[in-house]
């Protein structure tokens, strides 16, 4: 799973809600086929959900129809390749996603099945969305919206994918199997049902048509959707379209979310929002098996609950010289419930040698068991242009990493900077940490020469895996975008025999 990054509402030029060169001729030769590939895949739409203009869920503002524009609103250039309007029942967009990665030759004085390959590799993707809504009631109190998004992936991650928890590349999958076709990505019912006259302005994206909406309502979501369109969003660090790559940044690593392999599941989600607060609850459904694709769908066997409370201010809004800077907090629980195997169950099988050759976490009758864990989410501005957020998250690590990846621990901090200091609104700098970890009987597996869904060198001394990610996005032309990424891994795949590697991004994104 990979390919589902969330959309992130946000204003327009704030967001709310360090590479080695490489060669001319080769990045050439990976970005300028597949861009014509887009092209004509894309028919010359709007952008991708996550990367288009909206606004994240934030303090509602009155609404003030026939107010005038402020003048930075009025001269701000366009975003997107093609106008959107806000009057119409339909939307149509699309976006387009080209990353190239490489890294050097790294210390490695052995490796296994899942592992980062040391020899040194390249490898690009690409991903390209059409955004399609209509919305079946107008009705800012009672709006419904039909959606349909179908995707496109192509390409590879480096190393298939392999052999770090925390991913350089959340576009890809982890099946490279799973073709090239077009396949529809979410297909969902949004239904407002409004618990107040008082009406607020609201941002029109992919997953809402409305621009007014009630300020405090109920929002309900059924159908085929990315569990993170919904939960854990983050305005600086959850759009690897525009903002950082890797995996364990752009979502909490610990939190197992329920999923297929490229990132979908069957759900309903519900939402009751305010301006001070919103709390949402979602259900969704497991894959038959870790990182399957198929989905289980008798929910007595097998399903993924989540619930979060958001606050509409941050962690600084308290102190009295942070008055009116924007921010968020939220709470995140989750309980899974699916086929998972025992780590130190499948350990004492090996230890005892019922098991050949290493343990197996797949060895195991058919079961149900259930995996929990938390999340906390904050992000803050604290001056103007520069934002910083933190993350943490963990499970119980007992049980088998199912649906994401395999982290059971997660510490995130860090920041973005506009570019507007100099004379870039639309450009940003952003950077990064993150810590990563598992259990003591999941490092044991690992030892023993057990193979996850990600990791598996054969061996493991163990060691936390951290990374420090940085980015530097150009805004080019419209709803082009370009970016320079490089993320520094020390111990991927929590092994203190390999690396460090430095991984080299360059990345193109278009909204349509």
């Amino acid at each position: 799973m990979g390919v589902c990054t969330p959309f992130i509402r946000r204003g327009q030029n704030d967001g709310w809600m360090l590479l080695s060169p490489l060669p001319r001729r080769r990045l050439a030769a990976v970005l300028l086929p597949a861009l014509a590939v887009v092209s004509v895949i894309s028919l010359g739409r709007p952008a991708k959900a996550q990367s288009l203009n909206a606004a994240l869920v934030d303090v509602p503002k009155p609404s003030s129809a026939g107010a005038e524009a402020p003048p930075e609103a009025q001269e701000a250039p366009a975003l997107t390749m093609f106008p959107h309007a806000d009057t119409t029942r339909y939307f149509i967009a699309g976006q387009a996603n080209i990353i190239f990665q490489a890294h050097a030759p790294f210390h490695s004085p052995y490796q296994g099945t899942n592992s980062l390959l040391s020899r040194g590799e390249y490898k690009t993707s690409m991903l390209g969305t059409t955004y399609l809504a209509y919305q079946l009631n107008p009705n800012p109190k009672f709006a419904t919206d039909a959606i349909f998004d179908i995707e496109i992936a192509d390409g590879r991650g480096i190393s298939e994918a392999l052999g770090m928890a925390g991913m350089t590349n959340l576009d890809v999958v982890r099946n490279p199997n799973l073709g090239k076709p077009p396949y529809l990505g979410r297909y969902e019912l949004h239904q407002v049902i409004g618990l107040s006259d008082t009406l607020v302005e609201a941002d029109r994206g992919p997953f809402s048509l409305p621009t007014r909406l009630p300020a405090r309502r109920i929002e309900l979501h059924a159908g085929r959707m990315g569990m993170p369109d919904y939960f854990d969003l983050n305005s600086i660090g959850t759009d690897s379209h525009l903002q950082f790559l890797n995996w364990s940044v752009d979502n909490n690593g610990a939190w197992d979310y329920a999923a297929n392999t490229r990132g979908y599941t069957d759900a309903v989600v519900a939402e009751y929002i305010e301006p001070a607060f919103a709390v949402r609850y979602g259900i969704g459904a497991m894959p038959i098996v870790a990182n399957g694709q198929d989905l289980q769908y008798e929910f007595r066997r097998g399903n993924g609950q989540n619930v979060e409370l958001e606050l509409h201010r941050g962690p600084a809004s308290f102190a009295r010289s942070m008055a009116g800077r924007r921010g968020a907090i939220r709470l995140l629980g989750f309980v899974n419930k699916a086929n998972m195997g025992d780590y130190r169950q499948q350990n004492i099988k090996f230890l005892k040698g019922l098991t050949p050759m290493a343990p197996d976490i797949t060895d195991h009758p058919l079961q149900s068991t259930v995996k929990y864990g938390v999340g906390l989410n904050m992000e803050q501005e604290v001056a103007d242009g520069l934002r910083l957020y933190g993350r943490f998250g963990w499970n119980e690590g007992q049980h088998e990493s199912y649906a994401y990846t395999e982290i059971d621990q997660t510490f995130n901090f860090g920041g973005d900077y506009s570019g507007k200091a100099w004379g870039r609104a639309n450009d940003k700098i952003g950077l990064t940490f993150v810590t990563n970890a598992i259990k003591r009987d999941h490092q044991a597996y690992l030892k023993l020469g057990g193979l996850g869904f990600i990791l598996g060198d054969g061996h493991l001394n163990y060691a936390r895996e951290d990374i420090l990610e940085g980015y530097y996005n150009l805004h080019s032309w419209r709803g082009v975008y370009y970016a320079l990424d490089a993320q520094f891994i020390e111990h991927p795949g929590y092994n203190q025999d390999r690396g460090p590697v430095l991984v080299e991004s360059v990345r193109m994104h278009v909204d349509f």
